[in-house]
């Protein structure tokens, strides 16, 4: 709800602060007292487009500021949030400033933001109605949304959204298979043969290792065997140490039995040595037949080792990496032998998740059709008292590209007179009829809406008595759930008003100035009256705004 307007130095008021009401607010006034200014004023602030030149004469800058309650999860929170700006106790303050120059400063709550900003908030705070509107409900790109608002398809938009996400993600899974198929086809080739090669090979985890250990072992033995040959020989041959050292403990042994010469120590020595030369001559010998090997293992030994490292080398892993690398190419040829399969299967699946979105359109196409019906007969009940009678108004719906909120175009249509063609709203109204079609349109789309303040501008155009005080009470209608400012020269609109401004001029020196005034009963009366009768206020058209107010 816009809570106040402050204008300084905008076209013809240097200083003017309204703070408006929820419900039906009137602004009215002498044709050229600055009613417009006051719109111009609040677009600017808003982000629409319009006059550049709108500081006023002599000032240095112009300023404008405009505060909205909003309550909690309207949509201008969204738009703020995604820009970064604060709001507290559900207040927006927005302003701008503009120099003769053509500079233009805005802010949100105090800070810095772009002219894009002002323009997504005004979107969601402020809906403007009148001849020339490009926007809302005259822009056909929101007639689809306005129409399911209206016919209540919620839950026919979430099962197609689904049914819509269910589709792209088919087609995506199929259009990943056929692209990972025709990258394996291309390779067939060289995945039949690797893998053949590496399957004929076998290579074992760690066998590389193994293999070179294996016959550096070899290797080495060929080159120590005749050394360690030697010293067995020497340990235990006919010659050899322990045969010398067996004979000299016999000898020992003797001369000890013949005489006590004191040789015991020297036997016990001699003894153990024995044992340990024994001892070293069977772990010579053990390792000495360790060392035998055959030459066509050493020959086989390498010629795998050699095997391993060269298929590595050319697929350009380690060693090791053979294995994995056999069981991924493996895995890459079983997917394409069975890709026929798994594409079938795929496609199956895209008809499937087809058929559940063509089903899910059809449903909500049926909705909107029974929605536009209704929008039609609504329309058809509000154009009789607001002199429109002659009209026709259609929802028109057509197929169009599929998407997320279905296979539907909507527009709405009118026919000015019976058999005359119909065509958009914005083409075929005139200024007055057009801002009649649109006070119809949204009193019957109100319900679903989006809570915003609405403005009319001079929406009683052309009419006058029944007809005009069936446009106020549907503009009080409107007001009953939020806020509507409706500029107009009808004194019965301005009787259905719950608030009422005048907007008039004043001569101050050689300067024109426009302020607005906030009207108690007894001056709404009299403002009324003038409307009715004119300059001159007689008592018949006091008796008639009487009336007019008493039956409003």
């Amino acid at each position: 709800m816009l809570v106040s307007l402050d204008i300084r130095d905008i076209l013809i008021i240097d200083r003017l602060t309204l703070e408006f009401q929820p419900g039906l607010n009137v602004l009215t006034g002498e044709t050229g007292a600055g009613k417009s200014i006051l719109l111009d004023a609040l677009g600017a602030v808003l982000g629409w487009r319009g006059r550049g030149d709108i500081v006023r004469a002599g000032a240095a800058k112009g300023v404008v500021t405009a505060v909205f309650h909003v309550p909690h999860k309207h949509p201008s929170l969204e738009v703020l949030n995604a820009s970064g700006v604060d709001v507290e106790a559900g207040e927006i303050i927005l302003s701008r400033s503009l120099t003769p120059d053509g500079r233009r400063l805005a802010r949100v709550n105090d800070r810095p933001a772009s002219a894009t900003l002002l323009k997504s908030l005004g979107e969601t705070l402020v809906e403007l109605h009148g001849q020339h509107d490009d926007r809302g409900l005259l822009d056909p790109r929101g007639h689809r949304r306005l129409l399911d608002s209206f016919a209540g398809v919620d839950d026919e938009l979430t099962a197609i959204r689904v049914a819509w996400k269910a589709r792209l993600q088919a087609l995506e899974t199929l259009a990943e298979a056929e692209h990972a198929l025709k990258a394996l086809a291309g390779e067939e080739d060289f995945l039949r043969h690797a893998v053949e090669e590496l399957q004929e090979l076998d290579p074992r985890s760690g066998e590389a290792d193994e293999l070179d250990k294996k016959r550096r072992h070899m290797q080495g033995a060929e080159k120590v065997r005749k050394d360690i040959g030697r010293a067995a020989q020497a340990l235990s041959g006919p010659e050899a140490a322990d045969s010398r050292m067996n004979d000299a403990m016999r000898w020992l042994e003797d001369a000890a039995g013949k005489l006590d010469t004191g040789l015991g120590p020297a036997i016990e020595m001699l003894s153990r040595a024995i044992i340990e030369l024994d001892e070293a001559a069977d772990a010579v010998a053990s390792v000495l037949d360790g060392l035998d090997y055959d030459p066509l293992v050493l020959e086989r030994t390498e010629e795998r080792l050699f095997a391993i490292r060269a298929l590595a080398r050319k697929h350009g892993v380690p060693p090791d990496g053979l294995m994995e690398l056999s069981e991924q190419l493996s895995s890459r040829l079983e997917r394409l032998d069975r890709s026929g399969e798994d594409i079938e299967a795929l496609r199956r699946e895209v008809k499937r998740a087809e058929s559940a979105y063509e089903h899910a359109a059809t449903i909500l196409s049926n909705a909107r059709k029974a929605g536009a019906a209704r929008l039609d007969t609504a329309m058809a009940n509000e154009l009789a008292p607001l002199k429109l009678d002659r009209a026709v108004f259609s929802t028109q719906i057509d197929t169009a590209t599929a998407g997320a909120e279905g296979s539907d175009s909507v527009i709405f249509t009118v026919a000015t007179n019976p058999g005359a063609p119909a065509g958009a709203l914005n083409k075929i109204a005139s200024g007055g009829e057009l801002s009649r079609f649109l006070l119809a349109l949204k009193v019957c789309l109100a319900a679903g809406d989006d809570p915003k303040t609405m403005i009319f501008d001079e929406i009683d155009r052309g009419v006058g008595g029944a007809t005009a005080s069936a446009v106020g009470k549907r503009l009080a209608t409107l007001a009953a759930a939020g806020q509507v400012l409706v500029v107009t020269h009808s004194p019965q609109v301005a009787a259905a008003g719950g608030h009422h401004w005048r907007v008039e001029k004043r001569i101050e020196g050689e300067m024109t100035l426009s302020t607005v005034k906030p009207l108690d009963a007894e001056a709404r009366e009299s403002e009324i009256a003038r409307m009715l009768s004119g300059d001159t206020v007689t008592q018949a058209a006091r008796a008639a705004a009487r009336s007019l107010l008493g039956h409003s």
